[in-house]
């Protein structure tokens, strides 16, 4: 039987089963453990972006004034229009706090955004 390691003794794991292994079930094992790395890595990049949204909903909220629901679909679109990962738009807005400049088509969409929700609010 094979042992799995532990995250101490952790090392890049083959897809493919040694010749001879005979038991068919180690092949179904360790594919498991490679698809379960793939998924702990991708809630790993989640978790590390998601502060950084969150900042972002914040700063939104603040600047419209709105809901974070609101602010949530505000980003989305600024995303959309600018053809740029909500999880960049997100760290470009954060930045501005660190005295970084927002990039142009990010201020763009989000002054465009800002004005269409403020005509929504007044109409």
């Amino acid at each position: 039987m094979r042992r799995l390691t532990t995250h101490r003794e952790e090392r890049p794991l083959s897809t493919a089963v040694p010749s001879g292994t005979p038991l068919a079930g180690d092949a179904a094992l360790l594919a498991e453990v490679v698809e379960l790395r793939a998924q702990n890595e991708q809630l790993g990049r989640a978790l590390a972006t998601r502060a950084t949204i969150d900042q972002a909903l914040g700063m939104v909220m603040v600047l419209a004034p709105c809901s974070s629901e609101r602010a949530w679909d505000l980003l989305v679109e600024v995303s959309q229009h600018s053809n740029i990962k909500l999880r960049d738009v997100a760290a470009a807005l954060v930045a501005i706090t660190q005295d970084e400049t927002l990039p142009e088509p990010v201020q763009r969409e989000l002054c465009r955004a800002l004005r269409r929700l403020h005509a929504a609010n007044r109409g």
